[in-house]
């Protein structure tokens, strides 16, 4: 039953970066990469949440709140930048 649940959210977690991916390259706007971006890094951080959810240790919990900021101040910042990009 692990491995199963291993497969399948290894599946689901790579079909969804690889269409972050894509849109991160075809984006015709700033705003389309930056959402792409969020989504690659929201990928990431519920791909190492469900490691640590199936190998059932919590030693990856600082590296899920690292991610989990990087992925808050990068898009406050990048949304700060489009609105004074916009402005201007």
């Amino acid at each position: 039953m692990t491995t199963l649940l291993a497969v399948v959210l290894t599946v689901l977690l790579s079909i969804t970066a690889l269409l972050a991916l894509a849109r991160l390259y075809r984006g015709p706007s700033l705003v389309d990469r930056v959402i792409a971006a969020d989504m690659l890094l929201a990928t990431m951080v519920g791909a190492v949440g469900a490691e640590a959810a199936v190998n059932r240790h919590a030693t990856t919990l600082p590296v899920l709140v690292v991610l989990s900021l990087l992925g808050f101040v990068g898009s406050v910042s990048l949304v700060r930048f489009a609105v004074r990009e916009q402005q201007q």
